[in-house]
């Protein structure tokens, strides 16, 4: 997914190096032989933890004194499923909320009580510490930090390289979007339609008219397809697009609101404040200021 990122300006945003304490690793399915040693962690600014196949094996003092060095000077650090153990393990998490796949949360929290575990999400971020729920969340972690780094445009384009049609909130809220099945009861018509008409009031009846479907068929294809239901695959869209006009406009919170089909700025910034965590002023300089210290 990094390589396919680029900035604004067009050059990749990323540099991937995959490094480890020795050279060859073998796993049950492949064998990687690698060009980096663990001193790469010394120029990193992102270091990512993948989950360890043996989640109870001791953690190697090597490894974890470079992770450890890397979050020191400022690096940021994320673990993907029980990558989270080898966090821990360094010091990073303590007194901090993580998370880890489901079914390790219980050993993360009593190996680490002084973590504080949410088995109840896909991914945590608290800035320079991220911990994600598994290998699909991990995905979701990828693009947040995407997001985060080049803005919401580059995360929706690394999503559709990835074959992800959108970022899925942080929390398992309804907000979960899945690929729809590419068959003829697919609604990827008309999730591109509905996307060109944000601006629109869209109620549930114009939507099943188009589909040529009833209500309930279009509620059960959405909930199969989709994961959520048409109003809130909808409240996702537009702000995910609003995301995208404070990234890029200067357009003024009312304009924006109206452009993505909000009745009020009012409203728009209630909702925006509930998904993001942030209102659209402070997302707007917020992101402003992250990604100019990126790529400086």
């Amino acid at each position: 997914m990094f390589p396919s990122v680029r900035r604004a300006d067009g050059e990749p945003a990323y540099e991937v190096r995959i490094c480890a304490e020795t050279k060859r690793i073998t796993t049950r399915s492949l064998e990687l032989i690698l060009a980096d040693s663990l001193a790469a962690l010394d120029r990193a600014d992102t270091v990512i933890v993948p989950g360890l196949s043996d989640w109870r094996a001791p953690i190697s003092p090597a490894t974890l004194s470079a992770i450890g060095a890397a979050a020191r000077r400022g690096a940021r650090v994320a673990s993907i499923s029980t990558g989270a153990f080898v966090l821990a393990e360094a010091g990073l998490l303590d007194d901090q909320r993580a998370t880890t796949h489901w079914s390790t949360t219980v050993e993360l929290a009593e190996r680490y009580p002084q973590v504080r575990v949410d088995p109840d999400v896909l991914f945590v971020d608290n800035g320079r510490i991220l911990s994600s729920a598994g290998s699909a969340a991990g995905i979701d972690l990828c693009l947040h930090l995407v997001r985060r780094d080049c803005g919401a445009a580059a995360a929706a384009a690394a999503a559709r390289w990835a074959v992800m049609p959108m970022e899925r909130g942080a929390d398992h809220s309804p907000l979960v979007v899945h690929e729809a099945p590419q068959s003829d009861a697919s609604l990827a018509p008309l999730l591109r339609w509905m996307e060109q008409h944000l601006d629109r009031p869209l109620l549930i009846d114009e939507l099943a008219r188009r589909a040529a479907i009833s209500t309930r068929t279009l509620n059960r294809r959405f909930r199969e397809q989709t994961g959520t239901t048409p109003l809130q695959w909808l409240l996702i869209a537009r702000i995910r697009r609003a995301q995208q006009f404070l990234e890029t406009t200067d357009l003024s919170v009312e304009q924006i609101a109206m452009q993505v089909g909000f009745a009020s700025a009012t409203t728009f910034r209630d909702r925006f404040a509930r998904s993001v965590g942030t209102n659209p002023t402070s997302y707007r300089r917020g992101f402003g200021e992250e990604a100019e210290r990126r790529l400086r």
